[in-house]
């Protein structure tokens, strides 16, 4: 439900003989459905706001009604895989899907691995025209910044298996599983999102104190997932070269591997501690790191060795996303209004 945006300033008033009052404004009260009489429930944030919501009822249970699909029949691949992944996405934590016609075999076996690639989701019960998934996660277990630790280790892992696929000229046998898990952990850092804009006690629980900082953290997982596709497809791309590379062609070093996995590391270290002057080292190295990396594609495609231009490239690509997040790890130090940065004269 919509209300109207209501006067932001409230008068203190006294009540009885020792408290004070503030009124409630009138839409939010109908909105929520508040009476006289009715209980609230306030929390605490540590800079001393505090945020108001209806008190449950007591002894109500509150049954989340799952998220329910139904249709005469499911033809097009792709689409449940999608809806189970969205909803999941989005918070619910159970998944209905209902059909007219009983679901073909290849539908089925598509809503399984749609739960197999989710944290948390097992399929709980199975019919010719029916299926549930549920989750079983308590979101106040994963916090945001140990799942951008995790996410760390496997864009790591990718660079990893970049190099190990140049030096021993093999192809890869892990992109697969290292996709699983991204997917994996991608997907549960969107869901927390969503889960903590709408539970600001949970939003402190799992790492973000203040609810305007979720956009923040939206941004950094954005650029973590687009950092996980770039490195998947410079993975596959090298997969497909490395046995049509000269002996001694490129390596690690020649495309800046070794450099940008440690700033990788450098620049979630700064988003997870931030420190002003530690910020901005990071910044001004991942902009000199970029620019090696787009010059290296430079040479690459004028020397056309296989297709390592393309690969160079998106490396590159991938020092932009790294870039964005070492403006994020700026404005999270500056946020904190505890340092200053002083700038000597030239």
């Amino acid at each position: 439900m919509a209300w109207g945006t209501p006067n932001r300033e409230r008068r203190v008033l006294k009540a009885g003989h020792s408290s004070i009052a503030v009124t409630l404004p009138k839409p939010w009260a109908e909105a929520m459905n508040l009476r006289p009489g009715d209980l609230v429930v306030f929390d605490q944030n540590d800079d001393g706001t505090l945020y108001l919501k209806p008190a449950p009822v007591p002894g109500a249970v509150v049954a989340a009604a799952p998220f329910l699909v139904t249709a005469r029949s499911f033809d097009t691949p792709g689409v449940l895989e999608r809806l189970v992944v969205g909803a999941y996405r989005v918070g619910h934590d159970a998944i209905e899907i209902r059909t007219d016609v009983p679901l073909a075999p290849d539908r089925v076996e598509e809503l399984l691995g749609a739960a197999r690639s989710l944290l948390g989701v097992s399929v709980v019960s199975q019919e010719p025209n029916r299926i549930v998934l549920q989750n079983f996660i308590d979101p106040s277990k994963y916090g945001l910044p140990q799942l951008v630790q995790r996410m760390k280790m496997i864009l790591v892992a990718f660079l990893e298996e970049t190099e190990e696929v140049l030096a021993r000229r093999q192809r890869s046998r892990r992109i697969a599983t290292l996709e699983d898990e991204s997917t994996k952990v991608l997907a549960l850092l969107v869901r927390q999102l969503f889960l903590a804009s709408r539970d600001w006690s949970l939003a402190r629980r799992i790492g973000s104190p203040d609810p305007r900082q979720l956009l923040e953290w939206r941004v950094v997982v954005h650029s973590l997932e687009e950092l996980a596709q770039l490195f998947s497809v410079t993975l596959r791309t090298l997969n497909d070269e490395v046995l049509k590379l000269p002996a001694g062609a490129v390596d690690a070093g020649a495309l800046g591997l070794p450099e940008l996995k440690a700033q990788l590391k450098n620049v979630v270290e700064a988003l997870m501690h931030p420190s002003l002057d530690g910020a901005c080292e990071v910044y001004h190295e991942t902009d000199r790191i970029g620019a090696e990396v787009r010059s290296a594609a430079d040479r690459r495609g004028r020397a056309k060795v296989g297709n390592l231009k393309a690969v160079t490239l998106l490396l590159g690509r991938g020092a932009t996303c790294l870039s964005v997040l070492a403006e994020i790890a700026i404005d999270r130090a500056v946020s904190t209004g505890t340092e200053t940065v002083m700038v000597e004269a030239a």
